[in-house]
């Protein structure tokens, strides 16, 4: 198994962050210091990240009702609280994808590194589900313009599915996972987000779990997200059926 890949099955970090702490020069095999994440590891290898020795540990996904000024990360050097201390574990997890500060909803917490990685790498279009509370009423261009895509500062984003639910309220559904996406592809039309809710990742729904609270998914949930965490092509010869969603929160 490439060294990336073991570090990930580990729980020690995403497949992203393994590569980057390898060519950071902060892993040894077997006493060695190895900076190509490429390298074949076995179990006859002694792996050391951080001065840590790696072995393997059980997978666990947890769903989190991130509150605001939680931050999306595993520490937090300064004031505000991490979302890990949201989750009762004595395991290593990391948080898959981020929301900002100030937004709220559903985050997972894993220390499965593969699949953090398929859930947030674009290749797998994993779709996120958002309520968005917009300043002003979107005018039906907006939201056109939404559905199409609008140009940002980093590319032309992907079209997205829209449903107005009120007067300001819009539910936004994207595959992609750029930094401060929905609220950037407001913006490009004119108008701002006031506030914002991730209430679904693939069929997995936010449903009742309290603001700041946590539990553990089920194997079938997990199932689920590996699931919706195909690759594209594979959905495509599937026919793109993906199940009925699963609510976070124990209901549908």
């Amino acid at each position: 198994m490439r060294l990336a890949k073991d570090l990930a099955h580990s729980g020690v970090a995403s497949r992203r962050a393994a590569e980057e702490l390898i060519r950071a020069g902060k892993v040894r095999v077997d006493g060695e210091v190895v900076t190509d994440p490429a390298t074949d590891v076995g179990e006859g290898n002694r792996v050391e990240a951080d001065g840590r020795i790696v072995s393997p540990e059980p997978r666990e996904v947890w769903a989190v009702n991130k509150p605001a000024g939680v931050v999306s990360t595993a520490r937090e050097p300064g004031r505000r609280r991490a979302v890990t201390e949201l989750v009762d574990s004595g395991r290593r997890l990391y948080p898959v994808g981020r929301l900002d500060a100030d937004s709220t909803g559903l985050i997972l917490l894993t220390n499965d590194g593969e699949l953090a990685n398929r859930l947030m790498h674009p290749r797998y279009g994993v779709s996120k589900t958002y309520r968005v509370r917009a300043a002003r009423p979107p005018a039906e261009r907006e939201l056109e313009a939404l559905r199409r895509g609008v140009r940002l500062e980093d590319g032309r984003t992907a079209p997205a599915r829209v449903e107005r639910r009120g007067e300001r309220e819009l539910e936004i559904t994207i595959r992609e996972g750029r930094k401060r996406q929905v609220r950037r592809m407001l913006e490009a039309v004119g108008n701002e987000v006031e506030r914002l809710t991730r209430v679904r990742i693939g069929r997995l729904e936010l449903g009742e779990l309290g603001r700041g609270a946590a539990r553990r998914l089920s194997e079938d949930e997990v199932r689920a997200l590996w699931e919706d965490s195909r690759p594209m092509s594979e959905q495509r010869k599937a026919g793109g059926r993906r199940g009925a969603p699963r609510g976070a929160g124990g209901r549908r």
